[in-house]
C-alpha cells in the first residue's frame, strides 16, 4: 500500500482523507515538517509516499492523476506531491532543505526536487485542463474553490481523457464513444488492462478460426468478431488510462497482441480459402510482409528522428514538408483524409472484417495489399522528403537504435569490420541494391538456382558493409526497412517457386517467427529496455544468415524436403526468441521496470 502524509492544520468538514483513502493510500498526519520527515522515515523504502498539503481543494482525479500514475517517479499537483522509490531520496533531500520556508510544504518540496538538478529527477506536473487543485489560504478564497469543483464533473473528464489523443478517424467515431464507458465497466469490477488485452487476443483468434471455415456464415462472423476484438483492443487502453493501470508488460502484450491477431486473421483467411478450393497462402503472406515493412519504417523513422545533437528542438524538425504538413493540420478535414490515407489499425480492421463478411478472402486480401501499398508510399514518400531537409544532426543514440533494428548477425559484421572507404558508406545504397539482386535472382531463376545463393551471398556481404560506419545519414532509417524487405520477400519467393504444398504455409510460419523477434526489439527500443542481447541475435543467425541459409536450402533440397526445412526453421527461431522475449518481459515487469504507455501514431 502507498503512504499519504497529510501535513498542516486539518480543515474541518476536508473530504480529503478519504478521497486519498479511496485511491488507496494509508493516511497519516504531520503536525510540522520535522513531524513529515520522521513519518517518511518510517515509511518502507520500496513503498511510494506521498506529502499532501491538509488544506487541499480539488478533484479526486486531481490527486490520481498526480500521485498515482506509475509512469513517473515523481509527480506533483498544487498543494500534493509523490516519489516512488527511484525518487525518494530526492523527496528526502527536498524536505530538509524547503521545510523552514514552505507556504506549502508539498509545493516547495516539488520545487527543490526539480532544483536538485544533479539528482536527476523530473518532476512530473499532469494537464489538469479543467480539473481543481489548489491551495486556499482564507475561507474566501476555499469557497471559491470548492465551487469551482462542483462546477465541474472530474469523472466526465476522466473518460473523456481516457480516450487517446490522437487516433483514427474509425477509432474515434465509431469506437471510442462507447468503448470508453466499456472501459469505466470493466474498471469497477476490478479488470485490468492486460485482461481485456488477451480477451481481445481470444475473439480474435476466435473469428481467425471463424475464418478458417470456409463457410459464408463462418466469413460473416469472423467479421464481426474481428471488429469486437478491435472494440476490445481500443478498452484495454483506454482502461489504463481512466484507471493509470500502465505497465511495461501491459505494453509489449498489447503491441505484440495486435499483431498476432491481425496475422493469425490472414492465415484464418488463407485456410478458408483452402476449403474452397483457392489458394491465397502467397496473398496473404505478402500482406504480413508489406504490413510489417510499413510498421518498421514506422519505427525506424520516429527512432532516427526522435533526438538531435541540435540545441533547439524546433530545428530538428524543421523543413518545408514539416512545414506544409503542420499547414494542413490546421485544416479540419484534411486531418482526418491524411489520417485515413495511412489505414491505420482501425481503417484496416474494418475493411478487413467487411470484405470478410461479403466477399472472398481472395477479395479481401487484394484490396488489403493495394491500400497498404498506396499507404506505404504516401508516409514513405513524406518521410524521405523530411529527411533531406532535416537540418540536425543525428545522435549517437538513434544511430545505435537503427543498428539494432538492422539485426544483422555474425556474417554481416565480419564484413562490416572490413572498414571500406567512403565511396562504400551509402549504407541505404548498399541495403537496397544487395535486396533487391537478391529478390530480383529469386524471382528470374528457376527453384534451385545457385544463383539465389551467389545472390544471397552478395547479400550477406553488402548487409555488412552498410553498417559499417554509424548510421547517422539522413536516409539511414531507410537501411532496417530494405532488409526487412528483402529476407521476408526472398522467403515469400521462394516459397513460391517451389510450387508444392504446405510451402508457403511454412514459410508464413517462418516470417512470422521472425516479423516477431523484430517487432520485440522494436518495442524494448521504444520502452527504453535496450535491444534483444547479442547472444540471441547470433543464435538465430542474424537477418543475412537467416535469408543465406533459405537460400542454401532451396538450392540443395528437392521441393518437398525444403518445405519441412522452412517448418524446422521456424519452429527454431519461435522457440529461441519467444521463451527469450517472454522471460524478459516478465522479469522486467517483477523488477518494476518503467511503466511505458504509448500515445503515438495509430499502427
Amino acid at each position: 500500500m502507498s503512504t499519504a502524509i497529510l501535513t498542516g492544520q486539518p480543515v474541518p468538514g476536508s473530504p480529503l482523507e478519504g478521497d486519498l483513502r479511496s485511491l488507496g493510500f494509508d493516511v497519516r498526519v504531520a503536525s510540522d515538517a520535522a513531524d513529515v520527515a520522521t513519518l517518511l522515515a518510517a515509511v518502507p523504502g520500496d513503498q511510494r509516499v506521498a506529502v499532501v498539503d491538509a488544506r487541499f481543494v480539488g478533484h479526486v482525479h486531481a490527486l490520481r492523476l498526480a500521485l498515482t500514475d506509475p509512469r513517473f517517479a515523481a509527480s506533483a499537483v498544487p498543494g500534493a506531491v509523490t516519489a516512488k522509490p527511484a525518487a525518494r531520496t530526492a523527496l528526502t533531500h527536498a524536505l530538509r532543505t524547503s521545510a523552514e520556508t514552505a507556504a506549502s510544504l508539498p509545493d516547495s518540496i516539488a520545487a527543490a526536487m526539480e532544483s536538485e538538478t544533479s539528482e536527476g529527477t523530473d518532476v512530473h506536473r499532469p494537464e489538469l485542463g479543467t480539473l481543481v487543485a489548489t491551495v486556499p489560504t482564507d475561507p474566501q478564497t476555499r469557497n471559491e474553490a470548492r465551487q469551482a469543483v462542483a462546477a465541474v464533473d472530474d469523472e466526465a473528464v476522466r473518460l473523456r481523457t481516457a480516450v487517446k489523443s490522437r487516433d483514427g478517424f474509425f477509432t474515434t467515431y465509431c469506437v471510442s464513444p462507447y468503448s470508453r464507458y466499456i472501459a469505466r465497466w470493466c474498471a469497477r469490477r476490478g479488470l485490468t488492462p492486460n485482461q481485456v488485452t488477451t480477451a481481445s487476443l481470444l475473439t480474435a483468434l476466435i473469428a481467425a478460426g471463424c475464418a478458417a471455415t470456409g463457410t459464408r456464415g463462418g466469413f460473416v462472423a469472423a467479421g464481426l468478431l474481428l471488429i469486437f476484438s478491435f472494440v476490445l483492443d481500443c478498452t484495454d487502453g483506454q482502461l489504463a488510462r481512466y484507471s493509470l493501470q500502465y505497465s511495461t508488460l501491459g505494453a509489449w502484450l498489447d503491441a505484440t497482441f495486435d499483431r498476432a491477431k491481425e496475422y493469425a486473421y490472414y492465415a484464418g483467411l488463407a485456410l478458408g480459402a483452402a476449403r474452397g478450393g483457392d489458394d491465397v497462402w502467397a496473398l496473404a503472406l505478402g500482406a504480413m510482409v508489406l504490413q510489417t515493412c510499413r510498421h518498421v519504417v514506422d519505427f525506424a523513422f520516429n527512432e532516427a528522428n526522435s533526438d538531435s545533437t541540435d540545441s533547439t528542438a524546433t530545428t530538428a524538425n524543421t523543413s518545408p514538408t514539416a512545414a506544409l504538413s503542420d499547414k494542413l493540420d490546421s485544416v479540419g478535414w484534411t486531418v482526418w483524409v491524411r489520417r485515413m490515407i495511412v489505414l491505420p489499425i482501425g481503417e484496416r480492421w474494418a475493411l478487413i472484417a467487411v470484405l470478410t463478411a461479403v466477399t472472398t478472402p481472395r477479395v479481401t486480401l487484394v484490396v488489403l495489399l493495394i491500400g497498404c501499398a498506396l499507404a506505404a508510399c504516401y508516409t514513405t514518400a513524406g518521410r524521405v522528403l523530411r529527411s533531406v531537409t532535416r537540418k540536425a544532426a543525428r545522435t549517437d543514440r538513434a544511430a545505435g537504435a537503427l543498428a539494432d533494428l538492422a539485426d544483422n548477425g555474425p556474417l554481416a559484421s565480419a564484413f562490416a569490420a572490413l572498414k571500406p572507404g567512403a565511396w562504400l558508406r551509402a549504407a541505404p545504397v548498399l541495403a537496397f541494391v544487395g535486396g533487391a539482386a537478391l529478390v530480383g535472382a529469386a524471382l528470374s531463376n528457376p527453384y534451385g538456382s545457385p544463383v539465389v545463393v551467389a545472390a544471397a551471398a552478395l547479400y550477406v556481404a553488402l548487409s555488412g558493409l552498410a553498417l559499417a560506419m554509424p548510421l547517422k545519414a539522413p536516409l539511414d532509417w531507410l537501411v532496417p526497412p530494405f532488409f526487412r524487405a528483402a529476407e521476408y520477400g526472398t522467403v515469400l519467393v521462394l516459397a513460391a517457386k517451389a510450387d508444392v504444398n504446405g510451402a508457403l504455409p511454412a514459410a508464413f510460419g517462418l516470417v512470422a517467427a521472425v516479423a516477431y523477434h523484430h517487432y520485440d526489439t522494436v518495442y524494448r527500443i521504444k520502452g527504453g529496455t535496450g535491444a534483444p542481447p547479442a547472444w540471441l541475435v547470433r543464435a538465430i543467425g542474424g537477418q543475412e544468415g537467416r535469408t543465406l541459409v533459405v537460400a542454401l536450402a532451396a538450392a540443395l533440397l528437392p521441393a518437398t524436403d525444403f518445405t519441412v526445412a522452412l517448418t524446422a526453421l521456424a519452429v527454431a527461431v519461435a522457440l529461441v526468441v519467444l521463451v527469450e522475449s517472454i522471460h524478459f518481459w516478465v522479469t522486467a515487469h517483477k523488477r518494476g521496470a518503467p511503466a511505458v504507455h504509448d500515445e503515438g501514431e495509430p499502427a
